[in-house]
């Protein structure tokens, strides 16, 4: 159903109004586009010559600024027309440039690869709350692409806890998250337990249990947390060499020495071990090669395959070790 914009009233944020207005071009705001480039002059020709109705444009409400449809926009003044179908987007700046860069991956003239990382380092520092998949889901990037650049850049916004593609709030620090759950307390005592976990970016069960712990003069943090907290601690500093950096095996000369052994080579057992090696292995370098250009829609699968092979692998190994 058509109305005019009078009669639209913002009815919340962070959503896309089912109502098509007609409004008038000169009304509109260009767009705070991720394209660096700006408008496809072939792309808006192109769209000036369809002869059926193209899909309205999306505008935010508060500000007038085209979100998704500059070309569009731009074929409709190039014909001529005084107006165009519009839905508005009801939400703060932020979420809409969000919302306009995963509307301009889904469909469209495709985003540049530069386009999409540039769309993404805005959204780490707009959105640091997000996980890496969710910010790579939005930006049509592969999640280990958006983790690397989070960790390039230390202006980007810190965060407790992450905001899964899911809509799951997941503690970035489980002990961490409580300690601040229990500091909020402390200055906070009559604060319900919505608003500590929210403080804390903790689930409303776990400041329940923080509350009770704090009540019965217990640590916030459970023992088993506080164990696994030294474990990751102690196995990081093992990890870590005289530059700090993890020290990783050389995948490709281990199997380059496995397939000079004769007794692999000259037995039928053996050069399949070799096949399944050379087929079956990858490193992180490898990957970003070619991650980029995955379809976001299939890197859900790509992750239970990864998952998998690296359970099925592990097992291996520890069979090997018993050996």
């Amino acid at each position: 159903m058509e109305r005019s914009v009078s009669e639209l009233t913002n009815r919340g944020s962070g959503f896309v109004a089912d109502d098509i207005v007609r409004v008038m071009l000169d009304d509109l705001t260009e767009a705070d586009s991720p394209r660096c480039q700006g408008v496809d002059l072939d792309h808006v020709h192109a769209l000036a010559e369809v002869e059926n109705p193209l899909p309205p444009i999306l505008v935010h409400f508060d500000t007038m600024r085209v979100i998704d449809g500059m070309h569009r926009l731009t074929a409709a003044r190039l014909l001529g027309r005084s107006d165009i179908e519009v839905q508005f987007f009801h939400g703060d700046p932020d979420e809409a440039f969000r919302f306009g860069v995963q509307a301009n991956v889904s469909h469209g003239l495709p985003l540049c690869l530069a386009d999409r990382k540039a769309a993404a380092a805005r959204i780490i520092w707009s959105h640091p709350h997000l996980s890496d998949r969710a910010i790579a889901l939005s930006a049509g990037l592969a999640a280990a692409t958006v983790a690397s650049m989070r960790k390039q850049n230390d202006r980007f916004g810190e965060a407790t806890a992450r905001t899964g593609a899911d809509g799951k709030v997941r503690p970035l620090n489980a002990a961490k998250g409580r300690l601040v759950a229990s500091e909020v307390l402390a200055e906070h005592p009559d604060a319900t337990l919505r608003e500590i976990a929210q403080a804390a970016g903790i689930s409303i069960a776990t400041a329940q249990d923080v509350r009770r712990r704090v009540l019965a003069g217990e640590d916030p943090v459970p023992e088993r947390l506080r164990s696994a907290e030294e474990d990751v601690s102690q196995h990081k500093a093992s990890a870590n060499g005289p530059a700090g950096t993890a020290e990783r095996i050389d995948l490709t000369r281990v199997i380059d020495i496995l397939r000079r052994d004769p007794s692999l080579r000259y037995s039928e057992s053996g050069r399949m071990l070799l096949r399944w090696l050379d087929s079956r292995t990858v490193t992180t370098t490898q990957w970003a090669e070619v991650a980029d250009n995955i379809p976001p829609h299939c890197l859900a699968s790509i992750s239970k395959v990864a998952r998998e092979c690296a359970r099925t692998w592990s097992e291996i190994a520890e069979m090997v070790d018993d050996v």
